[in-house]
């Protein structure tokens, strides 16, 4: 028998297996996204902060705030947590794309929260030994092409009471 018949099984055999193991990284990273928004509905710090690298950080909506998970970010949690009440984002439609490594992965997603409308989250997460966790994530408003002017006017008058309100030099 030649060498070429026995490579073609192998061939397949590996593509099936890296094919399978892209499908299992794609769920277990989904999981991991979606089980951090649910520990956020539930205020449950621990398992919302395991989910994040130790030196991750989560980027909010203002400006000012880029949260190292520690100590800031774990104490902004910790106060926001502390009745069993966090905040609820439902992803509707999420991307995700992995590392040709399979070390890192990184996403896009629309999120959906009843009480402040739809929002865009965005991250990284960084494979560490058997499991995956968030390095980066970052929050920001959606915002219609068509409420483009609105914003613009709001955020001009915002930043001149800022800086009005700023003690001279």
């Amino acid at each position: 028998m030649s060498i070429r018949y026995l490579l073609v099984p192998v061939l397949l055999f590996s593509m099936t297996a890296a094919a399978d193991n892209g499908e299992s990284d794609l769920a277990a990273i989904g999981w991991v996204i979606d089980d951090f928004h649910d520990a956020a509905a539930h205020g449950d710090k621990a398992r919302y902060l395991d989910h994040l690298t130790e030196d991750a950080v989560f980027m909010g909506t203002d400006e000012w705030e880029r949260w190292p998970k520690r100590p800031n970010f774990s104490d902004y949690v910790d106060s926001r947590f502390k009745d069993g009440i966090g905040w609820t984002y439902k992803s509707v439609a999420r991307t995700i794309r992995i590392s040709e490594s399979a070390d890192i992965a990184w996403f896009d997603e629309v999120l959906f929260s009843e009480q402040n409308g739809r929002f865009r989250g965005t991250g990284v997460l960084a494979r560490q030994a058997d499991s995956w966790k968030i390095a980066h994530y970052a929050l920001s408003f959606l915002i219609l092409n068509e409420n483009w002017n609105e914003v613009i006017d709001l955020t001009r008058k915002t930043k001149d009471q800022v800086e009005e309100s700023r003690p001279s030099e």
